[in-house]
């Protein structure tokens, strides 16, 4: 399998596409791999825990959703990225009622898509779904 960290996103999600944007632009070793969770790879590798009003990251067969799955893909982009670090501290169930809140609220917020989005050519080998 896949020896690459992997993050699951709502494809049709505006602010999943700009997390996303975001990761590929700060991950500069390239390390991360992505997935929608409208995907097949998902449906394989998640089965049962997918929900889709959840970031998840994936690494090593440990699941991390909502809050704790974006400080992990945070911590993956190193340098200072790694002070996001300090959000650990927060209790996950306060950090997960701020990123409920706004998941709740991303389409309005941020849009939504009729379709997942198609990479980049140059992004095409990050993505494990195209």
């Amino acid at each position: 399998m896949n020896s690459h960290p992997i993050v699951f996103y709502d494809g049709i999600c505006g602010l999943c596409d700009k997390s996303v944007q975001f990761l590929i632009k700060h991950d500069k070793q390239k390390n991360i791999r992505y997935a929608t969770l409208q995907s097949d790879i998902a449906k394989s590798i998640l089965g049962n825990q997918i929900t889709f009003d959840s970031f998840i990251y994936y690494n090593q067969s440990k699941v991390y959703h909502r809050s704790s799955g974006a400080l992990m893909a945070a911590k993956q982009l190193g340098g200072w990225w790694k002070l996001t670090g300090i959000f650990w501290m927060v209790p996950r169930f306060i950090r997960d009622g701020f990123y409920d809140w706004i998941a709740r609220n991303r389409y309005q917020w941020f849009g939504k898509f009729d379709s997942c989005k198609v990479p980049t050519p140059e992004q095409k080998a990050l993505f494990l779904d195209v």
